[in-house]
């Protein structure tokens, strides 16, 4: 069963990341840049202050927290455990592989990148709790994702079940976070 589901991933890996082009490649080192959405960020803290005040200061702990724990499971209790080879290290594959900007560590399960945004996308969905942003927030954590396969350093299962693991992550520390937040709140008053 396994092997079944690595062949499939493999298969819509090379699919994918064979979906390229000039213009394409472009943009999807932009979109995969860590510094790129720091604009998006900035905005986001500003509503941040906007609607919490000086409890901001503790939902930006608890990101940071998600990003923390996301960074530190995907690596250490995936990557290191799971051992499986990015698609660009592949030796069955990495000749077929449509490389953009380098192909990053030896192993790619899971993918950090999604793991990071979603555990972010989720946190704040939760945090701001209107449909639009919680929309717009989720498309953007797919689109930074899907730039992981298009740049050839993931397979769709590393992105998949990164995106898991990081909404996991993002509900958890939300749901702490909360109830820290709230109980704290109350105390002060």
């Amino acid at each position: 069963m396994i092997d079944y589901l690595i062949a499939i991933d493999k298969q819509l890996f090379l699919f994918l990341n064979g979906l390229h082009s000039p213009f394409w490649d472009a943009v999807m080192v932009f979109v995969s840049g860590k510094l790129t959405w720091l604009p998006l960020y900035l905005v986001i803290v500003f509503f941040m202050f906007k609607k919490a005040g000086k409890e901001a200061f503790w939902w930006l702990l608890g990101i940071a927290f998600v990003v923390l724990m996301a960074d530190q499971v995907s690596v250490h209790a995936f990557k290191y455990v799971f051992l499986r080879l990015r698609p660009c290290h592949d030796p069955s594959i990495s000749n077929a592989v449509h490389l953009v900007n380098g192909c990053g560590g030896k192993y790619g399960f899971v993918s950090s990148h999604a793991a990071n945004t979603f555990g972010v996308a989720v946190f704040l969905s939760l945090l701001f709790s209107k449909k639009w942003f919680t929309f717009s927030i989720l498309f953007w954590a797919a689109f930074v994702s899907y730039s992981r396969i298009y740049l050839g350093v993931h397979f769709p299962g590393d992105v998949l079940v990164g995106a898991i693991l990081g909404a996991g992550i993002g509900i958890a520390v939300w749901k702490i976070a909360s109830a820290l937040i709230f109980r704290y709140a109350r105390h002060q008053k």
